[in-house]
């Protein structure tokens, strides 16, 4: 968080970039890849996993009124991209019985930019439990063509008006070595194969005829009560005085979202015909933190809505975490920014979501502003 001003100078910088070219546009699906911050329930396809905690209540308590695999207690960004542009909720890729002429969630929960091969090279194979990676998705993505086009080019004038979603990416990727309590100098070590990951995959969609595509960044996850809890004895220095997010962290999620920037702008120059927009987890969740009466919620330290008392003040325990017995959710997510002390609550998505749509957490704005009502 300290590196902020740096990052919304950049953020403005190229804020300045427009491709003329292409117009914002009302679509016709929406395909959108990612891990569990968009995951709409793919784990839960073929019946629910014991060990998975996100498919029980609380978990989507608000708006579904059960859980849906979701990470969160009720709607997720794409849910509120989807409802703006008039669009159905994306049913999770896997599904069985949905039809997907109106778009499809590739994303899974634990997914990563690089491949399992890439972590086992590194010692870190099993700190990766999911084998639904960025390239994994894509690959889903061709095998679901033939059951919603009826030729390549039946595809390409599909996918021209569609919207393309690539990510969020990077967080899990990390997280193997951070968990696995590796210095940082390794973990940063990563970010060019991940930005590149990310990159190749906007490619390839550009190549199946995506024209509009939103790449998001990673998160502050040094303001995230699972980092603050697990690492909670690092020296005094190591935590924001205004915020207490760890700045460790906070720095490796700017570093990634700089080099994404630069990335994308290359992208940009290489396709000229092609609107490829950045759209920022970052700046909104300090937003969140540092003036949370904006947006409704309690001016408190970050704090896990649903969990239970663990080190610290976060409301976290990995013993009991949300959905585990012995954790509870707060009386009104709303309050609240941070849902299980991982992910968000459905009313931070909507904030998100809403910034992506019309500004001014995305670059360009997926939608002009003057849409906004």
């Amino acid at each position: 968080m300290d590196n902020l001003p740096i990052f919304l100078s950049l953020l403005l910088v190229s804020s300045l970039y427009l491709n003329p070219t292409v117009s914002a546009q009302r679509y016709a699906a929406i395909f959108n890849f990612g891990d569990s911050l968009v995951d709409a329930g793919n784990l839960c396809a073929d019946g629910i996993p014991a060990y998975l905690a996100t498919a029980r209540l609380p978990y989507g308590m608000n708006f579904f009124g059960y859980p849906t695999g979701r990470c969160s207690d009720g709607r997720i960004v794409t849910d509120f991209i989807a409802q703006e542009l008039g669009l159905p909720l994306l049913p999770p890729s896997k599904a069985h019985n949905a039809t997907f002429h109106r778009g499809a969630n590739f994303a899974i929960t634990g997914a990563t930019a690089m491949d399992i091969s890439f972590f086992e090279g590194r010692g870190l194979g099993k700190n990766i439990w999911n084998a639904g990676s960025l390239h994994t998705q894509l690959k889903w993505f061709d095998e679901m063509k033939p059951s919603i086009c009826s030729s390549p080019q039946d595809c390409r004038d599909l996918f021209r008006r569609s919207l393309f979603i690539v990510g969020e990416f990077g967080g899990n990727d990390y997280n193997a070595p951070i968990f696995a309590f590796r210095k940082m100098d390794e973990v940063h070590e990563l970010i060019p194969f991940v930005v590149d990951s990310i990159s190749k995959a906007v490619e390839k969609l550009i190549a199946d005829g995506a024209v509009e595509l939103v790449v998001p960044g990673v998160l502050p996850i040094g303001c995230f009560p699972v980092y603050l809890t697990i690492f909670n004895n690092e020296p005094v220095k190591n935590f924001g005085p205004q915020s207490g997010c760890l700045r460790n962290f906070n720095t490796l999620a700017w570093a990634h979202n700089s080099m994404l920037q630069r990335a994308i702008l290359r992208l940009r120059n290489k396709y000229p015909g092609v609107r490829i927009i950045y759209a920022d987890y970052y700046t909104p969740i300090v937003q969140f933190m540092l003036h949370p009466e904006k947006f409704g919620f309690y001016k408190q330290p970050p704090r896990a809505c649903c969990g239970a008392a663990g080190m610290g003040s976060y409301n976290f325990n990995l013993t009991a975490k949300c959905g585990d017995p012995g954790a509870t959710a707060c009386a009104d997510p709303k309050t609240h920014w941070n849902w299980d002390g991982i992910h968000l609550t459905e009313a931070s998505y909507g904030h998100i979501a809403k910034g992506w749509l019309y500004g001014p957490f995305a670059d360009p704005p997926i939608l002009p502003r003057s849409s906004a009502q």
